[in-house]
């Protein structure tokens, strides 16, 4: 797949791939790693991944209201 022609369509892009990323750590999580640095790591990645979405969420927002 081609790059994003400008941070629109970056950030487009980086709002239909987060949830997956998301769901796939809970997965994980939930399937109960037996290592403690693992599940803290994941706990981590889902919550930094989560405000990272709300990031995207309100800049794609900022977009609209320049329009």
């Amino acid at each position: 797949m081609p790059a994003p022609y400008n941070e629109r369509q970056a950030l487009e892009r980086e709002r239909a791939e987060l949830p997956g990323r998301i769901t796939a750590y809970w997965e994980e999580l939930e399937n109960g790693s037996p290592r403690r640095v693992r599940r803290e790591w994941l706990e981590w990645q889902i919550r930094n991944l989560e405000k990272r979405l709300a990031d995207v969420r309100a800049r794609l927002a900022a977009f609209s209201a320049e329009r």
